[in-house]
């Protein structure tokens, strides 16, 4: 009986299919090192060879349909693959499988049928055919009501995209808080989806920096509840003040100014907290002529 935990520790190694790395163990009687040879004669070899590098490149993408909205981060090594017609024709892809079918996790999405195969099969087909290794990072499947409305941007061909749902106000007013977004980088919507523990490790932070600039300690609590609303204007989508005001209104007035309020708001970055690679191409090209 092979392990799930077995099976796991081979897709982690060689990128292949759960279903693929459960056979390469049964055909191997659970030999880690025989089961990625198996993968490798199956012609998953050009996956499992890329399985360690870094893919911190790619492309964030948004498909409306009706009230579903989908919005991904799939990744490749570099820029230049992210433009490939092969890779945006798997992202698309993956957003149709996926607003099709009402997933919630990156498993489900792996999981889901496309035209050429699950997109876990479709993913490591593209890696073997591009020549890189190939990613699928994060997803939301986002529904809205007949009364709410999608707003969405994309950035520098997919480097940023921005999904956010409104209330009351039309497409064209989220479509403007969605660039707005795009443009600040808001990690929340409101403060109260700021995290407890994230909010006291910022408040302990500038405690200590009162404390070090010689503030007297009966006024830190008062200086500290301005800070705490400086912090909310730069980290939540309603208290920033808007790009386009001219007058200083926050994102939440100016919304509020068009009979809307905000509902949801999913921001990617690509690449966004993940280690880049440090080699440039030409280096690169001259480990492949080595043969490294």
């Amino acid at each position: 009986m092979i392990s799930a935990s077995l099976v796991k520790e081979l897709r982690e190694k060689t990128g292949a299919g759960m279903l693929d790395c459960k056979k390469a163990l049964e055909a191997t009687d659970g030999s880690m090192d025989a089961a990625i040879d198996w993968l490798r004669e199956k012609g998953i070899s050009k996956a499992a060879k890329k399985a360690d590098r870094i893919a911190a490149e790619g492309l964030a993408a948004i498909k409306i349909d009706g009230n579903v909205a989908a919005i991904v981060e799939v990744n490749s090594e570099t820029d230049f693959v992210a433009k490939n017609e092969e890779f945006t024709s798997m992202v698309d892809m993956i957003l149709d499988a996926i607003i099709k079918n009402p997933v919630s996790t990156n498993e489900e999405v792996l999981a889901l049928n496309t035209e050429e195969g699950t997109v876990e099969e479709l993913i490591v087909a593209k890696t073997a055919k591009i020549g890189e290794k190939l990613s699928f990072r994060r997803f939301a499947r986002v529904t809205k009501s007949d009364s709410e409305n999608f707003g969405d941007y994309i950035h520098m061909g997919g480097k940023i995209a921005v999904l956010v749902v409104l209330n009351g106000a039309d497409s064209e007013v989220a479509k403007d808080v969605a660039m707005h977004a795009a443009a600040m980088r808001p990690s929340y919507v409101k403060s109260s989806e700021v995290p407890e523990d994230v909010l006291e490790k910022e408040k302990n932070i500038m405690k200590e920096q009162l404390i070090n600039e010689g503030k007297p300690a009966d006024k830190l609590d008062k200086i500290l509840v301005g800070k705490v609303n400086k912090y909310y204007e730069e980290v939540c989508l309603e208290n920033q003040i808007f790009v386009k005001a001219e007058n200083k209104e926050t994102v939440a007035k100016f919304v509020e100014n068009h009979h809307g309020s905000i509902e949801k708001m999913v921001r990617y970055e690509v690449g966004e907290g993940m280690e880049k690679r440090e080699e440039n191409f030409a280096e690169e090209v001259a480990k492949q002529m080595e043969g490294k």
